[in-house]
């Protein structure tokens, strides 16, 4: 007789236990705006916040930026060490490990110190400031949101690449004639969809919820508008909270969802 998994079932339950008790205590306190009554007041009162709407919408801009200048950068880079500097690899696995170890405190310090006065070559300026107008301290914002996500993307790019034969594709293409760009866009990112669209939702997850970078920088992003309201309302914080974390959720879904069966669908084969 097959062996009844008891042992599987109880560690099971008890993670199912510990990952879902705070949602649902969380979900049980942002009902409780009313006393005894279960009520979606919580829920509505912050979705119809004004400034809910205008920071998740500012957050969701920068997100969309901070994703295609992750691509624009890691893209290239990485394909290059894959195909002619493999021995530059560990030391690109280092750098894009930097962001776990340095806080995201001194990153933003690092960054205004850096770029709130004209950078110079020569005693003639290069760069002006960025940190006077908006438009250029959303750009430092973008930047700074690249560094912090630089391991999340590159991880997923670098594995898509060694899940396909760089080589192989790049050579045969060229023998049929095709440019670097061509290589690059009409190659190498179609078999990179899969790895892309992961590296692109969990940057989005990540900047949509950050705090400490757009709270310095002094831009109306969701994560500080988020921290704020916890300081003056007790309930719309937990509401708010449990829809960033259902997005979360929708945003994995879609990744298993797209990414189902796609995994024979490398050209030329892995290794």
């Amino acid at each position: 007789m097959r062996r009844f998994p008891l042992w599987s079932w109880f560690w099971f339950l008890l993670g199912t236990l510990y990952f879902f008790l705070p949602l649902l205590g969380t979900l049980n306190f942002s009902l409780r705006i009313r006393r005894d009554v279960l009520s979606l007041d919580a829920y509505n009162n912050a979705l119809t916040d004004p400034e809910f709407i205008r920071t998740f919408v500012f957050s969701n801009q920068m997100a969309v930026m901070t994703i295609l200048v992750s691509i624009l950068l890691i893209v290239p880079t990485a394909y290059w060490a894959h195909l002619r500097l493999p021995q530059v690899r560990p030391a690109l696995d280092f750098i894009t490990l930097m962001p776990f170890v340095i806080p995201a405190i001194i990153l933003v310090f690092g960054l205004i110190k850096t770029y709130s006065r004209p950078l110079t070559v020569f005693g003639l300026p290069v760069v002006p400031p960025l940190t006077n107008t908006v438009f250029s301290t959303n750009i430092l914002l973008i930047f700074g949101y690249t560094v912090l996500c630089l391991p999340y993307m590159y991880r997923s790019v670098d594995n898509g690449l060694r899940a396909m034969d760089v080589r192989t594709l790049t050579e045969a293409a060229q023998i049929l004639g095709a440019g670097w760009p061509t290589i690059l866009f009409r190659i190498i990112l179609p078999n990179l969809r899969t790895a892309l669209l992961s590296g692109a939702l969990l940057t989005f997850s990540i900047v949509v919820g950050e705090l400490t970078l757009a709270t310095f920088l002094a831009r109306p992003a969701f994560g500080p508008y988020l921290a704020l309201l916890g300081n003056h309302k007790p309930y719309e914080p937990f509401a708010l909270s449990l829809i960033s974390f259902a997005l979360t959720w929708v945003a994995m879904g879609i990744i298993q969802f797209v990414t189902r069966g796609s995994g024979q669908g490398q050209l030329a084969g892995g290794h």
